[in-house]
């Protein structure tokens, strides 16, 4: 397929065309005497378009077909217990997912307790949120390593939004948290109208938490999985280091024991740096001393975890260790009545009953929620396929946002907040042995029974300990800031979209810094395209290989054709560039050789109409000896070829703006002498240009433009040009 009428073949009678491959043996010099060279030919299978109305009706049948066996497939999709328990192997699995169970659940505890602080919620309804989304996990997720449970980004999100709107509804500071009462018309205990700081705070995390699981749904019903591609690793991992800055900065109040309302709105790591500077003269020494200690034991242990992780058979529980000895030493210590420390207070064992969300304040939390949704989804995705791609199996893109949905629907009927899969405990699963998602049961387990029984025994548990279990998971986070000199050296773009997005999401505002790294990676994208590498290419020797002149020694130019690739789309935002790029490549702008042209031909014709109005032999020649010395300097530049071949292999798509250019190009440098033609487009720009009349009209007696391989194009234009006596002329 290389001409107009040979674009698409029609097939013969009996069925479509069948592919044909013509190789023609006639070297340049036989072309020169036999014809212009034959070049080698693929004909095109005809393909019949659907209509629109076929395609619909066809998805709509296939759809909407109702049988047992869909109807099966269906609910064995939606749950999928219901698919890999039938096969789960007891003897074989049954320990592993036994032993990560219960390693995750004892991480769980200490980490749940400390999370709430950071989602502005009470202690014990971290430990509700890591239950109920461990066994709903189980039964909905399709990944057999990934924990689902409390993220700190997005309990930070969460806290976000309870700390403004507690502002909005008068809550000013956490000392009013029990003497503080508004008519909200939501029942208490006792059914009255009235809702303290810790019942609307919940109230608020619950709606958004809702919210959120409903996006997430909706989205899975919409099949949009696919919008996890979008957002980069480079993206995700800068957003979720500059939210970590903004999660250290929030929990150094509690290692002071200082009371500071949370900073809103954009800028909010300063201007809590500055209310803390302060307010450094109000620091409770105890919490300080306390959360000293608690560093120094907690960030070498980690180290000594991480380093010596191949030879444990499981992580040693530390936090849980100065947990249970930071609640001792504060009970016994009498913390809060002799030096004021803050505790976690009050933790009651089991249930509260469902609970609806607030219907009212969903148009307060309803962007808030969205930004929520698709973090949390797309950290559940990417996690997900990271650890399924590493163990062989495979995960369902839009299972997971059904998962993830629910995981968060649910639990806000039982005062939960929103979660997602967590990189440090998934890593914790993974190495102690997980094989299926009943880990996920062993796990809630354990949480179960630390809320029948224990949680009451957390009352004097001082709040900077769980500040310091915050900050010491944040070390993996805020340790990317030593890879950013590997990342500037393998790839500048993608280390300028982390800082970039870390810098935003840190310094103006968390969820405006998702927004900014995805409107930044798309720049990038674009930029890419708009600064493709142009370039001349050269034959290596006598194999059909053609690469950059620039780069590579050795390489041959073609006597009479110019071998030119352009490494990117061409479209309507760099069709111009394309064309710039092309006419400095080859030395020679067809548009301005044109003009240039008619601007001789002008003065030509007017110093003739000078010389014959002067009259005279003499006059004539001294006019005619004047225009030769004048128009030596209007001269057009001396280029060596009379073809040029367009390699569009790079190009991956053509649009109309892009076909539009290629018209053009061939249009003006025909207009200069000079043949173009294109090779290896494939078949997506072929039928661009078919479409787009890139093609001559049949009778018009065109040559040939499109030629699959780079040598036909340049065997063909040369055979061509040694027929019309042109091989050693310029343009």
């Amino acid at each position: 397929m290389y001409g107009s009428e040979k674009s698409i073949s029609t097939s013969g009678e009996g069925g479509p065309a069948m592919m044909a491959q013509e190789y023609c043996c006639a070297s340049a010099d036989e072309g020169a005497e036999s014809g212009p060279h034959v070049p080698f030919v693929l004909e095109r299978r005809e393909k019949e378009e659907e209509s629109w109305r076929t395609a619909v009706s066809h998805q709509l049948k296939k759809q909407c077909t109702c049988s047992s066996e869909r109807a099966k497939a269906q609910v064995l999709g939606f749950v999928p217990i219901l698919k890999w328990l039938p096969r789960y192997q007891l003897k074989d699995w049954i320990l592993g997912d036994v032993m990560s169970g219960l390693i995750v659940g004892i991480l769980l505890v200490p980490q749940s307790i400390a999370y709430s602080l950071l989602a502005g919620q009470d202690p014990i309804y971290g430990l509700y949120t890591s239950f109920f989304s461990s066994i709903i996990y189980t039964l909905l997720g399709t990944s057999r390593h990934i924990s689902v449970g409390i993220f700190g980004v997005l309990c930070l999100l969460v806290g976000q939004v309870v700390d403004r709107e507690l502002a909005l509804a008068g809550y000013i500071t956490e000392s009013i948290r029990n003497n503080a009462t508004l008519g909200l018309g939501m029942g208490n205990s006792t059914g009255g109208p009235v809702c303290d700081r810790s019942c609307y705070a919940i109230m608020v995390g619950t709606t958004v938490t809702f919210t959120a699981g409903v996006y997430q749904v909706l989205m899975g019903l919409l099949q949009v999985g696919f919008v996890s591609v979008y957002l980069s690793d480079s993206l995700l991992s800068g957003f979720a280091t500059g939210a970590s800055l903004t999660i250290l900065t929030s929990q150094v109040k509690y290692l002071l024991g200082l009371e500071l309302p949370r900073a809103q709105g954009w800028g909010s790591l300063i201007k809590t740096w500055v209310s803390l500077f302060q307010n450094l003269g109000q620091t409770n020494l105890c919490d300080l001393v306390t959360s000293m200690v608690c560093l120094a034991v907690l960030v070498p242990t980690k180290e000594l975890n991480d380093r010596f992780k191949a030879k444990l058979k499981a992580p040693i529980p530390f936090e849980l260790f100065v947990v249970i000895a930071a609640t001792l030493a504060s009970h016994f210590g009498h913390f809060e009545e002799e030096y004021g420390s803050k505790v976690a207070g009050a933790i009651p064992t089991g249930f509260l009953p469902p609970q609806l969300p607030s219907w009212s304040l969903i148009p307060n939390v309803a962007v808030d929620a969205f930004s929520i949704a698709i973090v949390g989804f797309a950290i559940t995705v990417s996690l997900s396929e990271m650890f399924a791609k590493k163990h062989g199996y495979v995960v369902d893109p839009n299972q997971e946002m059904y998962a993830i949905g629910f995981c968060n629907i649910l639990p806000s009927f039982f005062r939960c907040f929103t979660t997602s899969a967590a990189l440090t405990k998934t890593l914790v699963k993974e190495s102690t042995g997980c094989q299926t998602q009943m880990s996920g049961l062993v796990t809630a387990l354990v949480l179960l029974l630390v809320l029948l029984v224990i949680s009451p025994l957390f009352y004097s548990l001082q709040r900077c300990v769980l500040a310091v279990i915050i900050l010491v998971n944040l070390r993996g986070a805020l340790l990317k800031f030593t890879d950013v000199p590997r990342m500037w050296r393998v790839n500048r773009l993608d280390a300028a979209i982390w800082l970039v997005t870390m810098a935003t999401s840190a310094l103006i505002n968390t969820e405006l810094g998702l927004l900014v790294g995805v409107m930044v990676s798309a720049f990038c994208v674009l930029g890419r395209t708009q600064r493709a590498q142009a370039l001349e290419l050269g034959r290596a020797g006598h194999r059909e290989l053609y690469e950059d002149l620039a780069s590579y020694k050795g390489l041959q130019s073609q006597p009479g054709v110019a071998i030119f690739r352009y490494e990117a789309p061409i479209y309507y935002a760099n069709q111009s560039l394309f064309k710039k790029a092309l006419y400095r490549c080859l030395g020679l702008d067809p548009v301005k050789e044109k003009a240039r042209r008619r601007k001789l031909e002008k003065h030509r014709r007017k110093q003739e109409e000078v010389a014959m109005t002067t009259g005279g032999e003499g006059g004539t020649k001294g006019k005619e000896k004047e225009l030769t010395t004048t128009t030596k300097v209007f001269l057009p530049n001396q280029v060596n070829f009379h073809s040029v071949v367009i390699d569009c292999s790079p190009v991956l798509f053509l649009d109309t703006a892009g076909v539009n250019a290629l018209k053009e190009v061939y249009k003006d440098y025909k207009e200069n002498g000079v043949q173009v033609f294109l090779a290896q487009c494939n078949t997506s720009v072929l039928e661009s240009l078919n479409r787009g009349g890139y093609y001559p009209e049949k009778g018009m007696g065109e040559k040939e433009r499109v030629f699959f391989t780079i040598s036909d194009a340049v065997l063909y234009a040369q055979s061509l040009s040694s027929q019309n006596g042109d091989c050693d002329t310029s343009c």
